[in-house]
């Protein structure tokens, strides 16, 4: 049975690399460019991208990446984000002067640090690259907030359970290919009852109305806009690139006369993937 290399951003432990496992053996990467180019440059078959979380919202930098490489989604996974305070052994709440992790993570972590003043928020590249700094440097004061597998992986004790703020803290992942590896098939997508999703990137000319008409071409034949936001454009001050996703995929006879209609009057249309869903 073929090892599918799958690129993720972090160190092994992060809520990526979780995802990555769900499709295939997991290769680490140091940014998410490097994970890109991983994938566009063959060193890796597929990717595992966070592209947004329920409490954080949309991680623009995929987005932007997503656009600017010639990759395709394929599936996408959700993953249940459970933060864990880990120090080394003999390590307490009491005894301890910062907490390292992701910008991302600390901030879904407020309501702890509120009620902690003695314990600093400081900023790690990732969730798992902090706990790793904490079980090198052999500081007893210094915790991590990442997951509880990189606790494990990294001999940490797991001081408290449920860090974060909120409860229904997920984070959404696609795996993506190079445009000219579609194939699925070994992926376990899951036959949705809702149907695939496509997810779509376009702009438009600068005119009034020109939003309003680009959403009626999926409103008048009957499709499910899911999510849709706005990014600026490298090319030019204060004109927008629009991300939108939908329920439907590309070659539904609805949605594809919505994208034909869309293309006749925006300056720019492309189908950056239709795609279901890959469960743990």
């Amino acid at each position: 049975m073929t090892n599918w290399l799958i690129a993720y951003q972090g160190e092994p432990g992060a809520y990526s690399e979780i995802a990555a496992l769900r499709f295939g053996e997991p290769l680490p990467c140091e940014s998410f460019d490097d994970v890109f180019a991983a994938v566009t440059d063959g060193k890796a078959d597929y990717a595992a991208i966070p592209i947004e979380n329920s409490l954080g919202g949309s991680i623009h930098q995929n987005y932007d990446l997503l656009l600017r490489r010639p990759v395709v989604i394929l599936a996408e996974t959700f993953v249940k984000v459970e933060h864990c305070l880990l120090g080394l052994v003999g390590a307490s709440v009491e005894t301890a002067t910062k907490a390292m992790s992701h910008p991302q993570a600390l901030a879904q972590c407020h309501n702890f640090f509120a009620t902690h003043p003695n314990i600093k928020a400081e900023a790690a590249y990732d969730t798992a690259g902090s706990a790793k700094i904490v079980a090198e440097n052999g500081d007893k004061s210094a915790l991590a907030i990442a997951s509880k597998r990189a606790g494990e992986l990294y001999g940490l004790d797991i001081l408290r359970e449920n860090l974060a703020d909120e409860e229904w803290n997920f984070t959404r992942f696609f795996c993506i290919a190079r445009e000219n590896k579609p194939d699925t098939a070994h992926l376990k997508v899951q036959p949705d009852t809702a149907r695939p999703k496509t997810s779509i990137v376009f702009a438009l000319p600068n005119e009034q109305g020109s939003l309003f008409r680009a959403l009626a071409t999926f409103a008048l034949r009957g499709i499910d806009l899911t999510k849709i936001e706005s990014r600026p454009s490298r090319k030019k001050a204060f004109e927008y690139l629009f991300y939108a996703d939908f329920i439907g995929h590309r070659e539904d006879e609805n949605v594809h006369n919505a994208l034909e209609n869309l293309r006749e009057f925006a300056t720019m249309v492309r189908v950056l993937g239709s795609y279901g869903v890959v469960n743990a």
